[in-house]
């Protein structure tokens, strides 16, 4: 799993940061992307990065800022100009629908692929067998969510050496060991699935956050995850002004990782106020409080393993 941060600034594009937006790459554990918020430009950003409109296979929105939702026509355009045909699943507010569908009615916009509207974010918004995702209102100016996305238990890996020493043959035997069945050989031995294969691995946990101020739902979204991204469109000693326009400060944000048991926070949403040389200034604020904490900058990437939590490129936390 990684993140690769597309647009990381808040309001209004910058020099240094585009407006929202969000790429979660999935392609070892599903083979597509999923697009958090799509702010204008997204589809520039993308352009210089290896990511596939075609690839993504479902956008959420955190709420209709537009800031978040500018990016919205022209990706799905070029969805279909780029050879998009696969079914599209939009996640957001009430109202995403009426707005993606204005845009196409009167733009005379014809897409290659359907979308399916999700309007309802509050609990488990989808689940199949190797995913689950689950939302909550945030504490914005405008209803705004968070996202919490779950990977489920990965299958236990077969340990080949061991069952080759046992006898076990190459074929469907090894697949219902591998899927927790036990098998007979043909000289009447049973071999069980505990014999050749290693523990089941915990998936990810990630939360996404939209705006909001501090709130007992972006704790609750981001209790024991992996890795949080949460806005943090001020600083410390702008506190009452973050309260007034439903924001959150990155001592906030520090709070609620911290208060969570969250591993990694990235800040993300920084307002064009603060400038490179601000960020020292930002992580020095929230030190004590939540050490693990980096800033997102765009086309900064993180990445999940199971043994290992990465940060490339452009993501610094300045010590």
């Amino acid at each position: 799993m990684q993140l690769l941060f597309l647009g990381t600034g808040a309001g209004i594009p910058s020099k240094q940061r585009n407006t929202s937006a969000l790429a979660l790459k999935l392609l070892e554990e599903r083979g597509t992307v999923w697009l958090f918020d799509c702010g204008e430009a997204t589809q520039h950003q993308i352009l210089h990065t290896t990511l596939k409109p075609r690839k993504i296979e479902k956008i959420f929105i955190t709420h209709l800022h537009g800031d978040h939702i500018f990016g919205l026509p022209g990706l799905l355009g070029s969805r279909s100009f780029q050879g998009g045909d696969e079914p599209l699943e939009i996640y957001g507010p009430t109202g995403i629908k009426e707005f993606v569908e204005t845009f196409l009615r009167i733009s005379r916009t014809h897409l290659t692929y359907d979308i399916v509207f999700h309007e309802q974010l509050e609990g488990v918004i989808f689940e199949d067998g190797t995913m689950r995702v689950e939302a909550a209102l945030l504490d914005h100016v405008i209803p705004s969510h968070g996202f919490r996305i779950i990977q489920k238990p990965l299958p236990p890996k077969l340990n080949m050496e061991r069952a080759t020493s046992l006898g076990v043959p190459k074929g469907p035997l090894l697949a219902k060991l591998k899927g927790g069945e036990a098998v007979v050989l043909e000289d009447g031995t049973t071999i069980k699935s505990e014999d050749v294969t290693e523990a089941s691995q915990p998936g990810f946990v990630v939360a996404i956050l939209g705006d909001t101020r501090y709130c007992e739902a972006a704790v609750a979204l981001s209790r024991d995850a992996d890795v949080v991204v949460h806005e943090a469109t001020f600083d410390a000693e702008t506190q009452k002004l973050a309260k007034d326009y439903g924001h959150s400060t990155i001592l906030d944000a520090a709070k609620t990782a911290s208060r969570a048991g969250a591993k990694t926070l990235i800040a993300n949403h920084i307002s064009a106020r603060f400038l490179p040389d601000d960020e020292k200034i930002l992580i020095a604020q929230v030190k004590d409080v939540h050490p693990r904490t980096w800033i997102a900058r765009d086309f900064a990437e993180y990445e999940w393993h199971q043994q290992a939590h990465k940060l490339k490129k452009k993501m610094e936390n300045h010590r």
